[in-house]
């Protein structure tokens, strides 16, 4: 193991605790990233999406029921 690694401890965490410290420091990159600008594709598509909400506030699913579909989907 690098001796950073060790200076900092982290040598003695558990795998979950590195795993969970990696996913936090992928985080802090991803934020301090500039967010490329929209295509003007996108930008329509999120414009239509918009305003067919607006339109049809109730033609929605709820999340949870979104969420359950996915995992009675996927874990199979």
């Amino acid at each position: 193991m690098s001796a950073i690694l060790q200076q900092l401890g982290i040598d003695r965490m558990t795998v979950a605790e590195r795993i969970a410290l990696a996913q936090e420091i992928l985080e802090t990159i991803a934020a301090e990233q500039p967010r490329p600008p929209l295509s003007d594709a996108k930008r329509r598509e999120l414009d239509r999406r918009l305003a067919d909400h607006a339109a049809n506030p109730d033609d929605c699913v709820p999340w949870e029921e979104v969420r359950a579909a996915a995992f009675a989907r996927f874990s199979k």
